[in-house]
């Protein structure tokens, strides 16, 4: 085996490994440390000596480590490892390690690489941040979420803009729209032979059918603890559609109280630090309150995003939705609605809220755009 080969497994076997692969120096050295302050901690309560264990190690979800030392070890985790590794063991220090003091600490969290993971982290523990850190938290949450936004919003508007219209063109060049077909068989009289080239005199743009959606949309968003990555998604959503003409969108967020965020629907970072996860979940409360903001239902859309598991009576739940249904209110219930759309949920209560009527997916943002295009056309 090579040298190159023996060092790889050396850091991964850990520091135990030494007395049968020997050391590390240089650079190996350093990722060895680095690694150690972090995973050492696997060895807590597996019958080791006191001398035995890692000198990092501290008992799970500790906060002994020092902010200096937590700055050290970030700014050699950043240096050591590319970005995206990085940012997989920073998330293992927060979730597997409870090493919550990186985000509790100013000047650690000012280190931290913005991330979509770290903001599930921020959202969960903002009420624990002192006034300092809550401001360094919400400049990361606002960066995270801009750069969400960036994504989503370009397919987003891709599906809202309405199909080509292939009988009709128009003067306005935008390369999407490009007819290709028809420059060619518009251009054939202008072709050289002695070039044996097509010479280009008009360029023929598809217009696109003006999509108008007048309808309600109603984004009604369960904020337990387990939906934190739904409720980002949910929120950026919100924002983006209510940008859109023709739109009115209503966000409201529910655990076992409901409480209506429209009048910021337009800034998802005050969305998100209006948030409170955790707690019960009433479903059936929030969707009574959400009846009552529909005002034609042939018009509106609900989209119930929770993992439905419901705290109240299912009965009640089932009711309000068979209401809403039966007044031909269009319903859909997501599962999830993130970037990976993996859903964990009652299937129980979602069977029998699609027997009511309600579509029940588990969806990505992108994806949720095309369905609201499809019913409401």
């Amino acid at each position: 085996m090579s040298g190159d080969a023996l060092e790889r497994w050396r850091l991964v076997l850990g520091r135990y490994a030494s007395s049968s692969l020997g050391g590390c120096s240089g650079t190996s050295a350093r990722l060895d440390a680095a690694l150690d302050f972090l995973y050492g901690r696997e060895y807590h309560g597996r019958d080791l000596r006191p001398e035995e264990r890692p000198a990092a190690e501290t008992a799970p979800g500790s906060l002994e480590e020092s902010a200096p030392g937590l700055v050290t070890w970030l700014g050699e985790v950043r240096e050591l490892f590319p970005r995206e590794t990085a940012e997989v063991v920073e998330g293992h220090a927060l979730e597997r390690y409870g090493l919550t003091a990186l985000v509790t600490d100013p000047r650690t969290l000012e280190r931290l690489e913005p991330s979509e993971q770290l903001l599930r982290t921020l959202l969960a523990l903002k009420g624990h941040l002192g006034q300092e850190a809550l401001v360094v938290a919400r400049r990361i949450i606002r960066q995270v979420v801009e750069e969400l936004t960036r994504r989503l919003r370009t397919d987003v508007r891709r599906a809202m803009t309405g199909r080509l219209s292939r009988d009709r063109h128009s003067p306005v060049q935008i390369a999407a729209n490009f007819d290709a077909a028809g420059t060619i068989r518009r251009n054939l009289k202008h072709f050289d032979p002695a070039r044996g080239q097509l010479v280009l005199q008009e360029v023929l743009f598809f217009e696109r059918n003006t999509r108008r959606l007048p309808w309600d949309v109603i984004v009604c968003v369960d904020q337990s603890g387990s939906m934190v990555g739904s409720v980002i998604h949910s929120a950026v959503m919100a924002g983006i559609l209510s940008g859109l003409p023709a739109f009115r969108v209503r966000l409201v967020v529910f655990d076992t109280a409901v409480v209506d965020l429209t009048d910021q629907v337009e800034d998802p970072v005050e969305v998100l630090m209006r948030v409170q996860l955790g707690g019960g979940t009433d479903i059936a409360q929030a969707v009574r309150y959400c009846t009552q903001l529909v005002e034609n239902p042939q018009r509106t859309v609900l989209v119930l995003v929770t993992d439905f598991c419901e705290g109240g009576p299912p009965g009640d739940l089932v009711r309000a939705v068979r209401g809403l249904a039966e007044s031909r209110v269009t319903l859909i219930g997501l599962a999830a609605l993130d970037g990976e759309a993996h859903p964990h949920y009652d299937r129980d209560i979602a069977r029998r809220l699609a027997d009511c009527g309600m579509s029940i997916a588990a969806l990505t943002p992108g994806k949720l755009a095309e369905w609201l295009v499809q019913v409401t056309s």
